[in-house]
């Protein structure tokens, strides 16, 4: 829409399109002797190129000279109306033909006025097709000015209106897209990198929508490039998807990077002016549901662990050894949560009383003895240990012996050091060598600390969180509960308790 076209009759560029007239500005040899000069032997003079030109545009177009006269009738109005060019140049206006009788007058006086209006006028009119049918289009009309600046026609350039609605309404949308999308819209060109990138979307990247513009994705995004790409490599050769995919990755920013999950749909765009589908780059629309999968992963998670802990209960209740439930307890833990796992109870000195007391905190560090442990060489279930009833040799500021002393959980982690030195760490710790991660809780019963758990994860797992420190408590206090009934089937009797006389058996 909006074409402007030179219609000069003086210099031969706006013959008309209908039936071929000799021209007497030719001669045998096909060259056009304008008064530039003369044309290229064998080449289109001026009024072939512009009728290709007319014809192979998308919008219709007609002209008309200074008297209301049709010069100019293209391929594309023909189309609409099924007029064609030699029925329709050299008409009047559209009245008797193009348009009602009753509506000629009105439709010709807000044609022609655009003859002495300054810039494009807009108009909708009816106009009637060769068969009769009617048809709503939407106008574009301009003068067309001579040498001496004088107009000398108008131009008119008309599409149906649905057409055009339609056509607006793709305008809108984008604009909207880029503009008011509550959900990052990006446009990535074939080269993987973003054309266009909306203010949501921008936001969401960390960066500003400019400075985002032809970075690779890796510069963007810390994490799930690759699976990023892997996409938008998928859609430019096979099309959409079916379904949205999410994608979790990790997006740089001031106070570091940020873990994300964005619900992403793709749309391969294809040139429309193109005879075979040109891939011009992908649409990547996302919008971030971190919150909502995270949500659904801790509750995923918590029903898991319920389920092991009931699960755990049931089968230690058909122990007869209190040792052995409190290794049931142990395996059934490890599920998905740690690598390895050691139990520690403190020591008691020979003779000293195992009656329940209120803890001291002035006493010196408890000696800690390994009652239980996973085993180290490969899976398998937890083994009773300590019948020598040695202690473990933790050197100060162990993590176990600071569970203790505060009765409280505490993580411990390397961090990302190297690996020679995280196993330098774990053996420092008396721990698998290959454990990068730690978690210790106090095991507490009847007023009394019986021991530690640990819990350790190798190289590859996450760092405990708060939320496995909650976790790990409620497995200690069932270990501890089977280490306290231990110890009380342990205790020797006492004289004078009943069931303990002559003839009476334990």
């Amino acid at each position: 829409m909006g074409v402007q076209v030179s219609a000069s009759r003086r210099r031969g560029a706006t013959d008309e399109l209908g039936p071929d007239e000799p021209d007497p500005r030719r001669d045998g040899s096909g060259a056009d002797d304008g008064p530039d000069g003369p044309g290229v032997p064998g080449g289109p003079d001026g009024s072939d190129l512009l009728a290709a030109l007319l014809d192979g545009m998308d919008a219709a177009l007609c002209a008309f000279d200074a008297d209301g006269v049709v010069t100019h009738w293209n391929r594309e109005a023909e189309r609409i109306l099924g007029w064609t060019s030699a029925e329709a140049v050299g008409r009047h206006g559209f009245a008797g033909w193009a348009v009602r009788s009753a509506d000629a007058e009105e439709v010709e006086r807000r044609l022609m006025s655009a003859m002495h209006a300054t810039g494009r006028q807009v108009h909708e009119f009816a106009l009637l097709t060769k068969d009769g049918g009617r048809v709503l289009v939407r106008t574009q009309s301009a003068a067309v000015r001579g040498p001496d600046g004088r107009p000398a026609g108008l131009y008119c350039a008309f599409s149906e209106v649905h057409a055009q609605i339609d056509l607006e309404r793709s305008i809108a949308l984008s604009e909207a897209l880029f503009e008011d999308a509550s959900w990052g819209v990006v446009l990535i060109d074939a080269d993987l990198r973003p054309a266009v990138v909306n203010a949501h979307a921008a936001q969401a990247l960390g960066t500003g929508r400019t400075a985002a513009l032809g970075r690779p994705l890796g510069e963007l995004l810390s994490q799930g490039v690759e699976e990023l790409e892997s996409a938008l490599t998928h859609v430019l050769a096979e099309g959409a998807p079916p379904a949205p995919a999410e994608i979790w990755v990790g997006v740089r920013g001031p106070e570091g990077e940020r873990r994300r999950c964005w619900r992403s749909g793709f749309v391969r765009l294809a040139s429309p002016l193109a005879e075979e589908p040109v891939p011009l780059g992908v649409a990547w629309l996302f919008a971030d549901v971190t919150e909502s999968r995270r949500s659904e992963q801790e509750a995923s998670l918590l029903r898991f662990r319920t389920n092991q802990l009931h699960r755990a209960a049931r089968a230690a209740a058909e122990c007869d050894n209190p040792l052995e439930a409190a290794t049931v307890h142990l395996d059934f833990a490890l599920a998905g949560f740690a690598d390895h796992a050691l139990v520690d109870r403190v020591r008691h000195p020979a003779g000293a009383a195992r009656t329940p007391a209120p803890d001291d905190t002035d006493a010196p560090p408890a000696d800690l003895v390994r009652a239980a442990a996973t085993p180290t060489a490969g899976p398998g279930p937890s083994l009773l240990t300590g019948q020598a009833g040695l202690p473990v040799r933790y050197a100060e500021g162990h993590p176990a012996l600071q569970c203790i002393q505060r009765t409280g959980s505490v993580r411990a982690t390397v961090g990302t050091a190297p690996a020679d030195q995280a196993r330098l760490w774990a053996q420092a710790r008396q721990w698998p060598t290959d454990t990068v991660h730690a978690l210790c809780a106090v095991l507490r019963s009847r007023g009394r600390t019986l021991g530690v758990v640990t819990f350790l994860r190798t190289t590859g797992r996450a760092p405990f969180e708060r939320a496995d420190s909650a976790h790990a408590e409620d497995i200690a206090a069932r270990i501890a509960t089977t280490l306290d009934l231990a110890e009380l089937l342990e205790r020797p009797e006492r004289p004078g308790r009943p069931g303990s006389g002559p003839g009476k058996s334990g």
